[in-house]
């Protein structure tokens, strides 16, 4: 009834909002992407009371493939995506945040963005100081203060074994890095004679300097970040229940109110959380087939990392979940590996229940 290209601009936004419901009041919209470039049609859409479906880019492009033709474009993406709304019965409706999980989502999103970076640029450092000096790579841990801040002053065997180990503690204790342990310093001896040299054994190379600059330079936005989400979420009613939970400190619990819109009722049960999450698996029978369990294929990948790492860090801090998890250790199979705790039937976070 209505089809026609419309530019991501306020202004044309709503005017196709007033053609369409000039069409009908009784309107459903669907839309593959749920953040990025269709942030602004969603939010014209929820402000005026709108419903709004999702389809996943993983379903519309099967759902092509059983429509006529073997072409690709704008408008028959778009067909596909409106039809598969008018005959589906299954698909979850968007629903808008609150005001806090929505800046807890900028703020968690934007603080893995750099976390993410500041390792990629890890790794860069460690492959190029593993050309120049492959026994410092081996001994240093490049994601602590004190071996990135020593790489800003010394880069060279020759520099080192100069310098030596007692000036070299004295210059790191200066720069704010307690107690230096000695493998930083020296974790080498001095080539024999007969040793080969290397071109690039003597000297830093010039794009040095940028590379250790991109490890530190996250670093204090990373800071910054967690003092604001910090602040944040001391300010969300569920902060208090959700902080009480085991291994769920300020970040994580800002990763879980941002995943699930800070909002339990919407959900109904803890096995429709857990079904979010990707920690239930599913029947996956056949005929005389049954009894057979699947893991999830569709589910929230950032909420599952923060119940993942929280039931790491509750097994230091909560009895409870350390004596789960040694039996399930004991459980698994001696030839097996024990996979994390949404891979088996009997699973689940104990704090989350």
């Amino acid at each position: 009834m209505l089809s026609r290209r419309v530019q991501n601009d306020e202004a044309e936004l709503l005017g196709l909002l007033g053609d369409v419901l000039a069409i009908s009041d009784d309107v459903l919209w669907a839309v593959d992407l749920n953040h990025g470039g269709a942030a602004l049609l969603i939010g014209l859409l929820t402000t005026h009371d709108q419903s709004v479906a999702y389809l996943t880019g993983l379903a519309v492009h099967r759902a092509s493939a059983t429509y006529r033709g073997e072409g690709k474009t704008d408008a028959k993406d778009a067909f596909v995506i409106a039809d598969q709304a008018r005959i589906r019965r299954d698909l979850g409706l968007l629903r808008p945040g609150d005001e806090i999980a929505i800046d807890l989502r900028t703020l968690t999103t934007r603080r893995l963005d750099l976390v993410f970076d500041r390792t990629r640029q890890i790794n860069r450092l460690r492959a190029q100081l593993l050309e120049i000096f492959p026994a410092l790579e081996r001994s240093l841990d490049l994601t602590n203060k004190g071996p990135v801040m020593l790489l800003t002053g010394y880069q060279t065997p020759a520099a080192i074994r100069r310098t030596g180990a007692k000036r070299i503690e004295t210059w790191l204790k200066n720069r704010k890095v307690k107690a230096p342990p000695h493998s930083l310093v020296l974790p080498w001896r001095p080539p024999r004679p007969s040793t080969p040299r290397y071109p690039a054994k003597d000297w830093p190379p010039p794009w040095w300097s940028a590379s250790r600059r991109g490890v530190m330079a996250p670093d204090e936005e990373i800071a910054e970040l967690d003092a604001l989400i910090e602040d944040r979420i001391r300010e969300h009613p569920h902060a208090e229940v959700i902080r009480s939970l085991p291994g769920m400190g300020a970040r994580l619990g800002a990763e879980f109110i941002a995943a699930t819109g800070g909002d339990m009722d919407a959900f109904g049960s803890a096995d429709r959380l857990a079904g979010f999450a990707g920690q239930a698996p599913q029947p996956y029978d056949s005929g005389r087939v049954s009894g057979n369990l699947c893991r999830l294929r569709r589910y929230h990948r950032g909420l599952l990392r923060t119940m993942y790492l929280s039931a790491l860090a509750s097994l230091k801090s909560c009895p409870a979940s350390k004596a789960y998890y040694q039996r399930k250790r004991a459980e698994a199979p001696i030839s097996g590996q024990l996979g994390h705790p949404g891979t088996r039937p009997e699973n689940g976070v104990p704090g989350l229940a």
